[in-house]
């Protein structure tokens, strides 16, 4: 067992063994064999007993696990021959990312269709192949090294899926639906040679009610999937067919985990929470499938298994739950209420799911000085963080494992770091519970795509243009923009939304920037971040490298808070965890780790009294390195931390002063 220990608020440490129980409540974030937190806020119970009555649908049989693992093995390597990280050994063919992949939306019945699936690369214009070229791991990308596979696919073919399941147990009166939680790009899934939909989008889940299509014995699941990448409009952030530079190898196909669930012929579809923590209520609404008109929505807030709030509503109304005495949440104390939520019918219970949510309220307002400030809670609150690209040496877009995509989080708060900007990708569903549950702020970008519009990088100055796109090429983006919004909605740690960077693919600017303020009034619009600059959104975005500049606050900073998005981008490639021996690269590069350091906190006291001229955040690229670029915190493989979590997170401290 794997423990993340809280020794005190945003300070976590890794023990091999298991915890000491006699911890308070809220001390303890549990980790089972499969990677799946636990519990946030665990009694002093014995853990055997607590894992085995509560968690069991979590836990894999040792037998089954002992077994299944070494048929998988015998079917299944890594390819290619790039770095790695050590989590790539520890990943299990047979139950590859076995965690439940929604922490917003939680019911116990659930199956997991990870693991060695056939498929085939054939012409676009081809049929369904008869014969497969052999086994992919789902839900790696095939052009990953844990897919087992490293091949391309490109416009002009697709890549086919096939594998075979046992239907689960059903009622008469249920549902079972199958879920995808994020293939890129087009997916059209077939069950039992009936095609049951098809999805277009590489970063928002989605799924489809099989019922129907279900048989008895043995069931066939077909996936299809086109991928443009770079010679398509459609959103794909930084990958590119040739890549280089910055832009990486491409991902298509199954990148997150496949499932089954079984439903009440009437459930809950989804939840929208909404926090307002000026009047300390927390509003629940559900999107119920086939209600009946007498319905009603029953919903609990709790805090630390205590019922603080709850209210019964008509199943489609919204409940308002007031929270007496309530807890904001943030970095320092990321403070959560677990929500139960059920569907009622005269009386009895038809559905029911556990979510969670929290009291944050993200805004700005100006200061004494009449500048635009971030605030947190209705507090000036100056956010820090890296540029966060989610790239992974081995997985690409896929953590290997759930205490891989847990690592990064907390590795970054060790280093002092209050938020992370997360750089046109969306990260699957437990990648923003672990901000929630740790304390780690989010500006959330979209995947830029449909790229060729020219780059003014300052404002105020003429130049640069809007990208003239197709109407299919804004039709997609609007649609995937939407459902990037409405899969992460409920996640508290996301603060800040980036609808555009860098002019990549930027257009109607103010028109989508309106309408994400629109749609989301909870959060902060950064309209472009360091891009073609329109007098719109929350926050006015400039880039420099490597040195930290900001907007001047006499020509922006009554209108707009002011944030410097990008920049330091310090290289320093580590012998023997570099993607490739030669040319990388970062925007400044260094021959040792006390080079670096020295550098880094130059720009840590060049950035420091910018925070009092009225700079309300700033973004240090980046995190981990990404192929050729060597500018991370990290090696791209994780294996070398290039300066130390406690000296930074002291260089750090003295950025939050108020």
């Amino acid at each position: 067992m794997k423990t993340v220990i809280l020794k005190e608020p945003g300070q976590f440490v890794y023990a091999e063994t298991e915890p000491d129980m006699s911890l308070q409540p809220r001390e303890v974030l549990l980790i089972s064999l499969p990677g799946t937190v636990i519990s946030r806020y665990l009694a002093p119970l014995p853990v055997l007993t607590y894992l085995m009555t509560r968690f069991s649908t979590f836990l894999i049989p040792l037998a089954v696990l002992f077994y299944g693992t070494s048929l998988a093995q015998n079917a299944w390597q890594p390819a290619g021959d790039k770095i790695r990280t050590e989590w790539a050994s520890k990943l299990d063919p047979a139950n590859p990312l076995p965690a439940y992949p929604r922490p917003q939306l939680r019911r116990p019945d659930w199956q997991n269709l990870n693991g060695l699936w056939n498929y085939a690369i054939v012409a676009k214009s081809a049929a369904q192949p008869t014969d497969f070229s052999g086994k992919i791991l789902v839900p790696f990308a095939v052009e990953s090294s844990l897919s087992g596979v490293v091949d391309s696919v490109g416009q002009n073919q697709q890549l086919w899926y096939r594998t075979t399941f046992n239907a689960p147990r059903t009622k008469r009166s249920e549902r079972v639906l199958l879920h995808f939680g994020a293939v890129d790009w087009e997916a059209e899934v077939l069950v039992n040679g009936t095609s049951v939909g098809t999805h277009r989008g590489g970063y928002d889940p989605f799924s489809f009610d099989i019922t129907g299509q279900l048989t008895s014995g043995e069931q066939e699941l077909v996936v299809r999937v086109w991928d443009p990448t770079s010679d398509g409009p459609q959103p794909r952030g930084k990958q590119l067919k040739k890549p280089r530079g910055i832009w990486y190898t491409p991902v298509t196909g199954i990148w997150q985990t496949v499932w089954l669930e079984t439903v009440p012929n009437t459930y809950i579809a989804s939840t929208k929470n909404t926090p307002d923590l000026d009047n300390a209520t927390i509003t629940v609404s559900a999107q119920v499938e086939n209600a009946q008109a007498q319905d009603q929505l029953r919903v609990r807030v709790l805090d630390q298994g205590e019922t603080v709030a709850e209210q019964t509503v008509a199943a489609d109304a919204p409940a308002r739950l007031v929270i007496d005495n309530p807890t904001a949440w943030s970095p320092e104390r990321p403070h959560l209420y677990d929500l139960e939520v059920a569907l009622l019918r005269q009386g009895k219970v038809v559905d029911a799911v556990e979510s969670y949510a929290a009291l944050r309220k993200s805004s700005m307002a100006p200061d004494d000085q009449g500048i635009q400030r971030m605030l947190l809670n209705n507090e000036a609150y100056f956010q820090y963080g890296p540029l966060d690209q989610g790239w992974w040496p081995d997985g690409l877009y896929t953590a290997p494992t759930d205490e891989a995509l847990l690592f990064d989080i907390v590795k970054t708060k060790e280093m002092g770091f209050n938020m992370i900007r997360k750089h046109v990708k969306v990260e699957p569903a437990r990648w923003y519970y672990y901000c929630d549950s740790v304390g780690l702020l989010v500006w959330q970008d979209m995947p830029s795509g449909d790229l060729g519009n020219d780059w003014n990088s300052r404002p105020g100055v003429i130049g640069g243009t809007e990208r003239e796109r197709t109407p299919e090429s804004e039709e997609i983006f609007r649609t995937e923009w939407q459902a990037v919004m409405d899969a992460n909605y409920n996640f508290p740690s996301i603060v800040v939304w980036v609808p555009f960077n860098e002019a990549w693919g930027q257009f109607k600017t103010e028109e989508i920037t309106h309408w994400t303020m629109q749609y989301d009034t909870t959060r902060l619009v950064n309209s472009a971040s360091g891009g073609n600059f329109f007098p719109v959104g929350h926050i006015l975005d400039i880039h420099n490298y490597p040195d930290p500049e900001m907007p001047r606050p006499d020509l922006f900073g009554k209108e707009q808070a002011l944030v410097l998005g990008e920049y330091g981008g310090l290289g320093l490639p580590q012998d023997g965890h570099t993607w490739q021996e030669k040319d990388n690269w970062g925007y400044q590069s260094f021959k040792s780790q006390e080079e670096l350091r020295e550098r880094y906190e130059k720009l840590i006291q060049d950035l420091k009294p910018m925070i009092a001229k009225g700079l309300s955040a700033a973004v240090y690229t980046q995190t981990t390195d990404v192929e050729i670029e060597t500018n991370g915190l990290m090696t791209y493989d994780r294996r070398v931390i290039k300066i130390d979590p406690a000296r930074l997170k002291a260089l750090h401290q003295p950025l939050y002063k108020k």
